[in-house]
C-alpha cells in the first residue's frame, strides 16, 4: 500500500510519500510562509523527486485536527480536492495521536501538546503496548487548560514525555508543576511530520477506517474566534431587542 500523508494543523507543513516499507520522500518546513503557499510545492516536490504516479496512490492520509482552524482548513482542502481528482479515499488521523507516533515505541505516558490558545492545549494521553507495536488511547484528545492535563497526568503517577507546539509555550509551567518523572523531546521530534502521519494511517486503513473526500470533515474541537464573536453580537442584539 502506497500512502501520501499531509498535514497542516500547526505551524509546520509537512508531506510525505510512504509504503509500509518505507518512506520514499518527505518534505517538512517551519518558517514563515503560509501553508496555502507551501503545501502544494511541496507535493508536488516529493511526487517528482520519487517519479511517484498520483494514479497509483492508494489512499491520502490527513491531519484530521484539532489544530490551526486556518491550516487544518488548507490541509483538508488540498486532501479531499486530490481525493476527489485522484477517486482515492481519506484516512482521517487525529493531530494528536499522529505526534504520539514520533516516539514509537516509547515508555511511559506520551502527552502531545498543542497550544490552542486562550490559555488552553489540545491534549491527549497515549501509551504504547511492550511489545512497541500497539498504541492505546488513555483519553481522547481534548481542549483543555494546562492545569486540567498537568492534574491528569500527576494523578497517573507515571512517567510522562511532553511534545508538540503546546511545550515551547508552557515549558516554564510543565517544570513546575509535573511531580512524576518527566521528560521534554529534542526538536526534531517535537512537531508534526508527515511521515508519522503515515505510519499511524497504515493501521487505520488495515481496520478499514477509511472515508471518501466528500465525507471528511476536520476536528476542531472548539468554535473559532469569527463563530464565538458572531454568537456573542447575536446574544448582544437579543438583549437588546428584549
Amino acid at each position: 500500500m502506497k500512502i501520501l500523508a499531509i498535514d497542516s494543523s500547526g505551524l509546520t507543513a509537512s508531506a510525505a510519500v510512504a509504503t509500509e516499507e518505507a518512506v520514499l520522500a518527505e518534505y517538512t518546513t517551519n518558517y514563515k510562509k503560509t501553508h496555502s503557499q507551501t503545501l502544494l510545492p511541496m507535493i508536488d516536490e516529493i511526487i517528482r523527486m520519487t517519479e511517484t504516479d498520483l494514479a497509483t496512490i492508494d489512499a491520502i492520509a490527513v491531519s484530521a485536527g484539532p489544530g490551526s482552524f486556518t491550516g487544518l482548513r488548507i490541509g483538508a482542502a488540498t486532501a479531499k480536492g486530490l481525493g476527489q481528482a485522484l477517486k482515492k479515499p481519506l484516512i482521517a488521523v487525529p493531530t494528536t495521536e499522529m505526534l504520539a507516533w514520533n516516539l514509537c515505541g516509547a515508555g511511559g505516558v506520551i502527552c502531545p501538546l498543542m497550544d490552542a490558545r486562550r490559555s488552553q492545549v489540545y491534549t491527549g494521553l497515549y501509551r504504547w503496548d511492550r511489545e512497541g507495536v500497539a498504541m492505546d488511547c488513555l483519553t481522547a484528545q481534548r481542549a483543555v487548560s494546562v492545569e486540567e492535563m498537568l492534574a491528569e497526568v500527576n494523578r497517573r503517577g507515571e512517567p510522562v514525555t511532553y511534545l508538540g507546539d503546546g511545550v515551547d509555550v508552557y515549558r516554564e509551567t510543565l517544570e513546575k508543576m509535573t511531580t512524576v518523572p518527566f521528560f521534554l523531546v529534542p526538536v526534531h521530534l517535537g512537531k508534526q511530520r508527515a511521515a508519522s502521519l503515515a505510519a499511524c494511517a497504515f493501521g487505520y486503513a488495515a481496520r478499514g477506517e477509511l472515508q471518501t473526500a466528500a465525507e471528511f470533515v476536520p476536528v476542531y474541537l472548539r468554535k473559532s474566534q469569527a463563530e464565538r464573536e458572531r454568537e456573542e453580537k447575536e446574544r448582544k442584539l437579543q438583549g437588546d431587542a428584549e
